[in-house]
């Protein structure tokens, strides 16, 4: 007879029995860390039913079905409530694909070698702010990229959100109403410049910049009615502080300052996404209390071979709802390993949300799923991101050296009243912007307050 080492129940009970006891340390047969090390491959850490859904689900979904209204039961527990109402109510489809094993799909390159290089170097403060372990600000890459607890793993997504130096996004937004109706269409461009953790030849930091953690801007070049649009963020190297936020509104021709609880409302009419969602990280971590591990095991998440980089300004299809274009096309993988976080708004006593709830995959640290929920504690909405290296046949995009890794589309549904801001990280969007990476001069073209007046005015 032949005995099987692992059975099909070992990595769930690998899971529950880590969770109860407050273990954190990725993989299920061995570490995780020290294969992508030595290999970037993650294979020899998970058995095969964490690394196929052939296997997970016993046949019953393979890699290439689609996931329906139909078969959307046997991956209930992958997906994330809002995901798994999309599909089984509002015609959904999610096109399965393999598991990523090589771990060099899944960062930009410098910021991974970072992160190995850096790995074991960072710390919390008596705070709750990362730093080295001599007390300096943090020096590049995932400061934990074996977490030990839920916030030294959110510390993963506050510090370097695009995981570049400066960021660029060109964006392509389309809002649908709750008929499954095209209600708005926007064109804006979002920048990111890191102060700290930069994984650049330059070094660390920018020089004078080291109390700061980024300077963030979003502006919008279409249509005409809101043309000019902007906001500007600047975020403290402190957690605990609230970022300086400033706007500017083209109907009073001058730049304003915002009260912090700005970050949870519409940034133009129609739109379902706040400052507060970015990133699942739009406010700094401090600024949010009581996090907490509540679970770990296996996911689906659109994570990699999602740039439709041969398509007319990488744009993709849309589908389902009432009218055929309430969702992108969207294809998953079974991720071998996440953890979920949630936790509290203790800083926004008017914040519409009670609690977030978070999905981080192990490999990268960054998070695949995110719902926030109202003061009911009902489900308020999501926030579903998804992720590639830019590289598609003989299409590619460079950030320096090597092929780009970002984000691609997001999908922001406020299922309360049944709105959705669907938007992809385009080639270009009206006004000549396009995507880049690992710029110089963002700063000053697009991260000062006389730089959002200039691009409204």
């Amino acid at each position: 007879m032949h005995v099987r080492k692992f059975d099909f129940d070992y990595s769930r009970r690998i899971f529950t029995e880590k969770t109860a006891r407050g273990i954190l340390t990725a993989g299920v047969l061995t570490p995780l860390w020290p294969l992508i090390a030595d290999a970037a491959d993650v294979g020899k850490a998970y058995p095969e039913e964490l690394l196929s859904i052939d296997a997970y689900t016993k046949g019953k979904i393979k890699t290439g079905d689609t996931i329906t209204a139909e078969n959307v039961d046997v991956v209930k527990d992958l997906i994330d409530p809002v995901a798994y109402k999309q599909v089984k109510e509002m015609g959904r489809r999610i096109k399965i694909v393999a598991s990523t094993n090589d771990v060099t799909r899944m960062y930009p390159y410098e910021y991974l070698e970072a992160t190995l290089k850096n790995k074991g170097k960072a710390r919390l403060d008596k705070d709750g702010n990362v730093v080295t372990q001599d007390g300096k600000p943090w020096i590049g890459g995932n400061p934990f990229p074996d977490g030990k607890d839920a916030l030294e793993v959110f510390s993963n997504l506050t510090m370097c959100w695009g995981r570049h130096d400066s960021s660029l996004y060109a964006v392509k937004d389309w809002e649908i109403g709750p008929d499954g109706g095209l209600t708005y269409q926007y064109d804006f461009v979002w920048v990111e410049e890191n102060t700290v953790a930069r994984v650049g030849s330059a070094g660390p930091y920018l020089k004078g910049q080291e109390d700061k953690l980024r300077f963030q801007s979003v502006f919008f070049t279409s249509p005409t009615d809101v043309k000019g649009t902007a906001y500007l963020n600047t975020w403290y190297y402190d957690q605990r502080k609230f970022p300086d936020l400033v706007g500017y509104l083209p109907a009073f021709k001058r730049v304003r300052k915002f009260p912090t609880n700005q970050r949870f409302e519409p940034l133009v009419a129609g739109m379902a996404l706040y400052l507060s969602d970015a990133w699942a990280a739009g406010d700094p971590m401090l600024t949010w209390g009581n996090y907490k591990v509540v679970g770990r095991g296996p996911f689906l998440g659109a994570v990699s071979g999602t740039w439709y980089g041969d398509h007319p300004n990488w744009e993709r299809p849309a589908h389902g709802g009432p009218k055929g274009q309430t969702f992108f096309d969207t294809e998953m993988e079974l991720c071998p390993e996440v953890i979920v976080i949630e936790a509290e708004p203790t800083g926004y006593p008017r914040a519409p949300v009670s609690k977030k709830r978070v999905w981080v995959d192990v490999r990268n640290m960054m998070y695949v799923a995110y719902v926030s929920y109202d003061r009911r504690g009902e489900i308020f909405k999501s926030f579903e991101p998804q992720y590639s290296l830019y590289e598609k046949g003989n299409a590619r995009v460079m950030d320096g050296k090597h092929p780009a890794w970002s984000w691609t589309a997001v999908q922001c549904h406020s299922i309360q009243d049944n709105r959705m801001s669907r938007f992809v990280q385009a080639k270009g969007a009206a006004g000549g912007f396009a995507s880049v990476y690992n710029q110089t001069g963002l700063y000053d073209k697009y991260l000062t307050e006389q730089a959002i007046q200039r691009l409204g005015t």
